[in-house]
């Protein structure tokens, strides 16, 4: 329990500035930022696992033929193929109103009404441990107008993209952690050479450096506290417009960068984060700067 004195002493240390001190707002805006990198991260990383939940085990096979009934039955064929093959696991073949549809914001919407020559596109998934290219050979000799595309593959450079982007993302958040720290360890050495005579009057009155040091991380913890739950705020308003507008977009792939319940939570434990590492260098600082002052 502290003494009237010790609580005397604390106001003294550490006058009650919180939010119209400069470190609050200089933890604000760090944590603003270390929100917006990491929850950029987590929805890279959530993209990137939806679309190799998604894509892994698909492909498409095509089958572009300009005449009309030797197109037909090539797409039979290969989708008989396809569906006795074991290790298929489904194959449909995509419908002509579906096609009508994709093509209409290039060609129109009469695009197969006319003459043109329209691919039959046949969507297949594959059990796990099955690779599209295995079909090729089987699916040339049926169907020799077939072109299959493995999805995976084809996204595979983007989704190395999406990995790397997540890893600098993670190494920003660190760094952002550091300079955050950093600051909490010039704001306690200002303040130790501010009331120095303070201090050495408590250690006169008995207190230890760690009692010493616990003033610190009270007030330091308060203000970090109060920093990043201000940059949180302003950094999910800006995640839930950005989101929002991605979602406008109407794109399958775009709308896959998306956080999860569970990225929320986690962007909504940084503060307390912060809170914990600005307690522990505040608490480093002080004590070793304490231990070589004695």
């Amino acid at each position: 329990m502290r003494t009237p004195r010790f609580a005397f002493a604390e106001s003294r240390l550490l006058p009650d500035t919180r939010i119209a001190g400069p470190m609050p707002w200089v933890i604000a805006i760090m944590m603003f930022l270390m929100v917006l990198v990491a929850g950029g991260g987590l929805a890279l990383a959530q993209a990137a696992r939806t679309m190799g939940g998604d894509l892994a085990n698909r492909a498409t096979v095509q089958i572009v033929e300009a005449n009309g009934d030797f197109r037909e039955a090539q797409a039979k064929a290969a989708a008989a193929m396809l569906a006795r093959d074991p290790g298929v696991s489904s194959v449909r073949r995509v419908s002509d109103a579906e096609m009508a549809t994709l093509l209409e914001p290039w060609l129109g919407g009469d695009a197969l009404k006319g003459d043109l020559p329209v691919p039959v596109l046949i969507d297949v998934e594959l059990r796990p441990g099955n690779q599209a290219a295995r079909l090729a050979p089987q699916l040339s000799r049926v169907a020799p107008a077939a072109r299959i595309d493995d999805h995976a593959q084809a996204l595979a450079p983007l989704t190395k993209l999406l990995a790397a982007l997540k890893w600098l993302a993670a190494a920003l958040v660190l760094l952002m952690a550091a300079a955050t720290a950093a600051v909490v360890v010039l704001t306690a050495r200002s303040a130790l050479n501010t009331h120095r005579q303070t201090i050495d009057v408590m250690h006169l009155l008995g207190a230890t450096d760690v009692q010493i040091a616990r003033l610190f991380q009270r007030r330091i913890a308060v203000d970090a506290l109060a920093g990043g739950l201000l940059g949180l705020a302003g950094a999910v308003a800006v995640l839930v417009v950005l989101g929002k507008r991605l979602a406008a977009l109407g794109s399958e792939l775009v709308g896959s960068v998306a956080l999860a319940p569970w990225s929320w939570a986690l962007l909504g434990a940084l503060p307390l984060a912060g809170m914990a590492l600005a307690m522990l260098a505040a608490r480093w600082t002080v004590v070793s700067a304490l231990r070589r002052i004695l």
